[in-house]
């Protein structure tokens, strides 16, 4: 059966390739022809080809009332924040929302934490905002179907404030999970492997140190988890960082020093380039790392007093901060080569505070 009758396959391909990732699920439910079509491989690999892909930036933040604000006036105060799932595309500065996971309406789980495989998003963990009660679930997120599925649970019972990143390489489609704390707030060094497509976990080797409110990125083949706090020393951040070789399958010895100051590194990032690059916002500085020295790379905007995300795509930076507790956030673009900074536009509702974020291709 042809893609679309009357056209040659190669081209009629080349037309589905360049429809948006908003209208996948549309598209999918047309036949089964286009369904394949859009969940291969090989349709991904060519839209990224192309030039067709699309860059995003997946957030959990908060709904923000510009009524509600600090010095608004307004009686009206929300008990704890409403999170939900907020899209930025950095290309065209659009910005949505994902339908929430089922039972979650009300809110996402404070403190959750969400990655990118393939044209999926997981979401895992967090604590339920109601009862406070520690999830070790997981949920994942399909842009081509426009539906939520449940996947495995984390083994090993709930863990909170534990680093999350993934490798979303066609060869190798997993989510890793490092450090963080169990429920009787002892610091862990455990790690772990989901392989989204076997919905399957794996234990790593443990880390050398416990790590608790660490974070991670995946660069050049590494898982490297930096930063984070032992039980004993709660809330004293350490500088130190260790990397796990997914080729070996072991931990490389600990870098001691790997960050200028003991500081909670929750604004990292990697650079989103094949130089192994670390972004970090850092103060009032973004920096770099490359080899084994940091560089400052330009001044964080005024606007910008407290840095809440830092994402990386295509050779820029989008960070998002505020000036103040309750004040509504600010988006800016900095451009990892020329180091200049551009303001984003963004509406009322996709001002308020974001917890944590991932890039997804698609």
């Amino acid at each position: 059966m042809e893609l679309i009758s009357g056209l040659p396959e190669d081209l009629a391909r080349d037309c589905l390739i360049r429809v948006s990732y908003q209208q996948f699920s549309t598209v999918a439910s047309v036949c089964k022809n286009w369904k394949e079509e859009v969940e291969s491989p090989e349709f991904r690999r060519q839209r990224r080809r192309t030039g067709s892909s699309q860059k995003l930036l997946v957030m959990v933040q908060a709904l923000f009332d510009p009524d509600n604000k600090p010095g608004s006036g307004s009686s009206k105060r929300l008990s704890n924040p409403v999170y939900r799932l907020s899209v930025f595309e950095p290309a065209t500065g659009n910005w949505s929302e994902l339908p929430s996971p089922p039972g979650l309406e009300s809110g996402l789980p404070m403190f959750c934490r969400v990655a990118s495989v393939g044209s999926e998003l997981i979401l895992l963990g967090g604590l339920d905002p109601n009862t406070w009660k520690a999830s070790d679930s997981v949920l994942i997120y399909n842009f081509v179907t426009a539906k939520w599925r449940r996947g495995a649970h984390m083994p090993g019972g709930p863990r909170m404030l534990f680093a999350c990143v993934s490798d979303s390489s066609d060869s190798r489609r997993t989510v890793f999970v490092a450090g963080g704390h169990d429920e009787e707030k002892n610091a862990l060094r455990s790690a772990l492997a989901y392989d989204v497509a076997e919905d399957r976990w794996m234990s790593l080797p443990d880390m050398a140190a416990e790590r608790d409110e660490c974070t991670a990125v995946f660069c050049q083949g590494r898982l490297l988890v930096v930063g984070g706090y032992r039980t004993e020393t709660q809330g004293v951040f350490e500088r130190s960082a260790e990397a796990f070789d997914v080729a070996t399958w072991q931990w490389g010895p600990v870098v001691e020093e790997f960050l200028d100051s003991a500081t909670c590194p929750r604004n990292s990032t990697d650079g989103g380039d094949v130089d192994g690059r670390v972004i970090m916002c850092c103060g009032e500085e973004i920096q770099a790392r490359q080899g084994d020295t940091w560089q400052k790379l330009g001044r964080v905007p005024v606007e910008i007093r407290n840095v809440a995300y830092v994402g990386s795509l295509d050779g820029v930076a989008v960070v998002i901060g505020s000036n103040g507790h309750g004040e509504a956030h600010e988006s800016f673009v900095f451009d990892l080569k020329s180091c200049n900074w551009r303001k984003v536009e963004s509406p009322d509702k996709f001002r308020g505070h974001v917890q944590t974020g991932c890039v997804l291709e698609i």
